[in-house]
């Protein structure tokens, strides 16, 4: 079997686990208990995108066929970690603290928020999975950033339906398109539930959007070479600086092309804004943003 092909079947597979688990959990009556979040309209939507897409995502990893098991082992390690992190802090976390300097500024102070314990968490496994990919300590290091900024990264577009699992597809296709089974995980789970995201019944929040980020980022440092590290972790690492400075939102909104591939599938802007209340920033019950 070709490499294409079996990465094709790994996007099957991962795309298969995440509508089966999205369409199970779907069951459960909706509540806090399952996680709810109003949107950008303030309409309430579920969070049980997030754990579905994270679900596919490690057991499509797991069984992918022809990648090596220290690979395998990075991917639902970092896959999982991301998700588990990030539920605790769509579940927990607190909107008046926002971006790593808002979190880690509180850090500094004594005061332990939800997304400080995420950026940490994910740091400590991103650098565990770095550790299974590369064989050299600077290598290591440099995987283990590009596991966690990938992370973030996508997690920073999840702030209107949609954009954060186009943002997976987008970023992970050339490669399945190559043959890479890894980057074909995240991208069969994020494909199939993208219709919900569009249709704002769902959302990926941040267990969905960090899950998805991390297993990419795994997919992009495995084998890569010294060279291709650092240009992936200076690119990631400047991504997120500019994301404390400028909203990416407004970006899209202003670039024709962007805006075009933004909105494809989703119902048309709401002419009246949302209240006050729910504005608070791109995430007070929003599309979660990232390191929130």
């Amino acid at each position: 079997m070709s490499s294409a092909r079996r990465a094709v079947r790994t996007a099957l597979v991962a795309g298969t686990a995440a509508r089966v688990a999205y369409t199970v959990a779907g069951r459960v009556p909706p509540g806090r208990a399952v996680g709810e979040r109003r949107n950008h309209r303030g309409e309430a939507v579920t969070l049980l995108e997030g754990p579905a897409a994270a679900l596919g995502t490690a057991l499509a990893a797991a069984t992918a066929p022809g990648v090596p098991g220290r690979q395998r082992a990075a991917a639902v390690l970092a896959t999982a970690a991301a998700a588990g992190f990030g539920a605790y802090d769509d579940l927990l976390g607190a909107t008046d603290k926002r971006g790593f300097k808002g979190h880690l500024g509180a850090l500094a102070k004594g005061e332990v928020t939800s997304g400080a314990v995420k950026i940490l968490g994910i740091g400590a496994t991103g650098l565990a999975a770095g550790a299974l990919l590369q064989r050299r300590p600077v290598d290591k290091l440099l995987a283990g950033v590009v596991v966690a900024g990938t992370a973030n990264a996508v997690n920073l577009f999840d702030l209107r339906p949609g954009r954060a699992a186009k943002v997976a597809v987008l970023a992970g296709l050339p490669g399945v398109l190559r043959g890479a089974r890894l980057a074909a995980a995240p991208v069969g789970a994020a494909a199939a539930l993208l219709p919900e995201d569009l249709g704002e019944k769902a959302m990926l929040g941040d267990t969905g959007a960090n899950a998805l980020g991390a297993a990419l980022g795994v997919a992009a440092a495995a084998g890569a070479s010294r060279r291709g590290l650092v240009v992936r972790a200076a690119a990631l690492t400047a991504l997120t600086l500019a994301s404390e400075k400028v909203s990416f939102t407004k970006v899209i909104a202003g670039n024709p092309t962007l805006h075009k591939i933004d909105m494809l599938g989703r119902r048309p802007v709401a002419q009246r804004p949302a209240p006050a209340a729910e504005q608070t920033g791109e995430r007070s019950g929003t599309q979660a943003g990232a390191a929130s």
